[in-house]
């Protein structure tokens, strides 16, 4: 089978189109041809450090084999995945059964591989790390991206108020389309004085940040008293150390990651489950704007790295 193999640490020119051993499942684990594998920026990082031969953490394709015991899948079944074993970037994968979900016949592969990382990932944001409440006002850095998109999504519809910022004026429809009710163009810590004026001085409940560490301080803060700051970027930069003591008005602070909000089977099927019918009944858009053929891996790590992209990127084995 074709592969997209970390040949070295480095830019996007290390991913290699290669030939690897067909994969076989083993026991309590199922053989999936790969008919669509998920881009994220997390990727672009493992390929910086070589941390995987093979990467991707995300996808959908079918059943061909089952190993030993499984009972719940079987040949034909249309499947999604997230893993962080890695190894979506190829045309076959063998991953634990318990481990991927039935993808509904209303949902097609593009919109399935495309909904597990950046849908789990803000379902976790604004259920769990923090519970958006009607009236919560929120800061959603990275506003046209995946994430961004999906995060601002929930959280109008669990009746919050969501500030995007966005890194340049041509995503600012984008981020508008899906709901945001103030998009602010903004680069770096130039944002705060705008979000305070749009708040009338009082900040916000909870930041959603991925943009690293350039932005920490500032989001910081605009924290209300109590309020939430949900911090994602570390691959992007290290933030600055905080003293415990040093935190401003009595603000929490967290890491979230989307394996710790499906660590269990049972988990990942209803909160995907969740995501799924959101879609199905058109409260939740999946926006795809990059399709490439496996062997042009390289090329969309570029687009992703470029930050002129917004939504999801994809492979197509």
């Amino acid at each position: 089978m074709k592969a997209i193999v970390i040949t070295e640490a480095g830019g996007p020119d290390v991913l290699q189109l290669c030939e690897r051993p067909a994969p076989r499942p083993g026991p309590g684990e199922v053989l999936i041809d790969v008919r669509v594998a998920g881009v994220n920026f997390f990727d672009t990082a493992i390929r910086r450090l070589a941390q995987a031969e093979v990467p991707g953490v995300e996808g959908a394709g079918v059943v061909t084999e089952i190993g030993e015991g499984v009972r719940d899948l079987a040949p034909g079944d249309r499947v999604a995945w997230l893993h962080m074993g890695f190894g979506s970037y190829a045309e076959q994968i063998a991953l634990p059964a318990d481990g991927v979900v039935r993808v509904p016949d209303a949902i097609d592969d593009e919109t399935a591989a495309a909904l597990l990382v950046h849908g789990l990932t803000a379902h976790h944001f604004a259920t769990v790390s923090h519970p958006v409440r009607p009236g919560d006002v929120t800061l959603v850095h990275a506003a046209a991206g995946g994430v961004g998109l999906m995060l601002t999504q929930l959280i109008k519809a669990r009746g919050g108020t969501v500030i995007g910022l966005v890194s340049r004026p041509e995503k600012v429809p984008v981020a508008t389309a899906a709901g945001a009710d103030h998009v602010l163009v903004s680069t770096g810590d130039a944002f705060p004085d705008r979000v305070r004026e749009l708040t009338g001085g009082e900040g916000v409940h909870a930041v959603f940040d991925g943009a690293g560490a350039t932005t920490f301080d500032a989001s910081m803060s605009l924290l209300r008293r109590h309020g939430t700051f949900v911090f994602y970027g570390p691959l992007i930069g290290e933030p600055p150390t905080v003293r415990l003591s040093e935190l401003p008005r009595s603000i929490s602070i967290t890491y979230p990651t989307p394996e710790d909000h499906v660590d269990t089977p049972e988990k990942l099927r209803a909160h995907t489950s969740e995501l799924f019918g959101l879609v199905e009944r058109g409260e939740l858009t999946v926006r795809i704007t990059g399709r490439y053929p496996l062997a042009d891996a390289a090329r969309a790590h570029a687009a992703i790295e470029s930050r002129t992209t917004t939504g999801k990127l994809l492979l197509l084995p």
